[in-house]
């Protein structure tokens, strides 16, 4: 199965709770994971929070960054099924 990501809600900083199609819901926090050029100005948290859900069930940011939904999944805390 090819992960998407369904659903997402800004929960605090830089946590994002994510709704995968397989069912699984997870809590990712990507504060450690924004490193390298794309992704320093998701620093400013209020750049951060402008996140959004593409037409091909990425998370992406204005600026063109993105996370695989396969590394979201891996590096999730699953908090319910």
């Amino acid at each position: 199965m090819i992960l998407k990501v369904i659903n997402f809600t800004l929960v605090q900083d830089y946590k994002i709770q994510i709704t995968f199609n397989n069912g699984e819901i997870k809590i990712v926090d990507l504060k450690d994971e924004l490193k390298g050029e794309v992704f320093e100005p998701l620093k400013d948290i209020t750049f951060f929070k402008k996140v959004y859900l593409t037409d091909w069930k990425v998370l992406q940011w204005p600026n063109g960054a993105d996370f695989a939904p396969e590394f979201l999944y891996l590096i999730g805390q699953k908090i319910a099924a």
